[in-house]
């Protein structure tokens, strides 16, 4: 899909739509496309360790197949925008919603191990397309005046539905007597809690028959007359619709569709900008973030943690996790993305230094001592709650905001493959390194988080109050 941003005639900014609550449903049955990724990325966390013993397979196989759904992460993101262009912004939705549904349901009901894998890669290839199709209809079908409101219902929902995947988990688990390989429901407790994804992913599937295509779409296909009454019914019927019309088909025309011959230059392949975009995608997934919301559970319970009380902790965590984000979203306007993302570099450094420190003690009757084990918990969630307010939104923002536009489209998807990328590569490695070395393993992510420091303040350049034109 190509941009969106567009410019308003006079009025279109500040029209105040007829039904802003009819609006804001439309938002938010979008954004369970968000909340089905969060859900889905994270639920795994509950099923690591029973999936470890069912199959009795070692650190190394077990990150691969942890980490294959990144595969289909990074094709569904790649596929999603050029399949909306063909067939709609809401048939794409449709199609992630069952194949949410499908990839449920199989990994909840694998027949093997290698079965299981290929569940995940389907249920990464719907995560991809959410994670494209969510924000770009949102951003065509919101009103001028509430798109940057309306559209942090994404983050907010990925966010969200972390932490309903991992209160779920909890749940479950105390049902199945604290054996994530008890029986529950005629299956082992963690089959049920891949299957409980059906429920959410079969409401998006029914959500996105109530609500209506994007105008940009429709006019794209020769729709007008029902591109207007879209535009009627999100923006309201005092705004000139003939001229909104022809705003949106003049930008349509007058776009530049970047490719990647766009992005070379500079000495090293690409141009600078290009990898300042690389770096903030690939420090925003070494700090290992991803560590926190696919193994904690299992992080937990290695130093001796209760498998219940683990549960509580990711839970927990996706609270932070959530707070962190508002807060961004409340200070990144105001403040600035570079300011947010210092302070949020300086807050991981310091939370994961202390995660290393508490692990490079030897376990005393299979557990850490209490005063490692406390500061282990405490850092952890301050790491969460640091990333949350800043890197975590701030790198989203910064992406969307800082390439020239004639590039923006095509640098966006290279610096978004890289973070696809890092995160893989953090997954898959995670299991082995903690068998090798856990303390170890939170230095190598301290370093991460100490070089970022440096690298935003010699390269990244604040986009706060720019507009998108004035970045070349």
């Amino acid at each position: 899909m190509t941009s969106t941003t567009q410019a308003p005639q006079s009025g279109a900014r500040t029209a105040q739509p007829d039904h802003l609550g009819h609006v804001i449903f439309i938002a938010a049955a979008a954004a369970m496309g968000g909340f089905l990724f969060g859900y889905d990325s994270s639920v795994i966390n509950g099923a690591v360790e029973a999936i470890r013993t069912k199959y009795d397979i070692g650190s190394a196989a077990l990150a691969q197949v942890i980490a294959v759904a990144l595969i289909g992460c990074a094709v569904g993101a790649a596929t999603a925008g050029r399949i909306a262009d063909r067939i709609g912004r809401i048939r794409v939705m449709q199609i992630a919603a069952v194949l949410f549904v499908v990839s449920a349901v199989g990994s909840a009901l694998p027949f093997s191990l290698w079965d299981f894998a290929f569940w995940r890669v389907v249920g990464g290839f719907a995560i991809g397309m959410a994670s494209v199709i969510g924000p770009a209809y949102i951003a065509e079908v919101a009103p001028p005046a509430y798109r940057g409101r309306l559209g942090s219902f994404q983050q907010a929902a990925i966010v969200v539905g972390i932490a309903v995947s991992q209160l779920v988990n909890w749940g479950l688990l105390n049902a199945a007597g604290g054996d994530q390989r008890g029986h529950l429901m005629g299956l082992e407790a963690w089959q049920v809690m891949l299957g409980v994804m059906v429920v959410p992913a079969v409401l998006y599937g029914m959500l996105s028959f109530a609500i209506p295509e994007s105008p940009r779409f429709l006019l794209s296909v020769g729709r007008r007359e029902r591109a207007k009454e879209i535009l009627a019914e999100v923006e309201g019927k005092d705004v000139d619709l003939d001229a909104r019309v022809a705003e949106i088909e003049h930008a349509m025309k007058s776009e530049h569709k970047s490719t990647f011959k766009d992005l070379l230059g500079g000495g090293f392949f690409f141009k600078p900008i290009v990898w300042i975009g690389i770096g903030l995608s690939v420090f925003q997934q070494f700090v290992g973030i991803n560590v926190a919301f696919y193994y904690s559970s299992t992080l937990w319970q290695s130093v001796g943690v209760d498998p219940t009380d683990s549960f509580f902790y990711s839970f927990t965590t996706s609270i932070i996790n959530i707070i962190g984000t508002v807060i961004a979203m409340i200070f990144v306007d105001r403040v600035g993305r570079k300011p947010l993302a210092l302070i949020g570099s300086v807050g991981m450094a310091v939370g994961l230094a202390l995660e290393a420190w508490a692990f490079s003690y030897h376990l005393v009757d299979g557990k850490l001592p209490s005063a490692q084990g406390w500061t282990a918990l405490i850092a952890a969630h301050l790491f969460v709650l640091f990333f949350a307010l800043s890197w975590g939104v701030v790198v989203w923002v910064f992406l969307g905001e800082m390439f020239p536009n004639k590039i923006r489209a095509a640098a966006l998807g290279v610096a978004a493959s890289a973070q696809w990328i890092a995160n893989w590569a953090i997954t898959a490695s995670f299991p082995s390194l903690a068998d090798w070395n856990l303390s170890g393993t939170y230095v190598i992510y301290t370093v991460f988080a100490a070089l970022s420091i440096p690298f935003v303040l010699k390269f990244v350049k604040e986009t706060k109050g720019k507009t998108l034109e004035e970045m070349g």
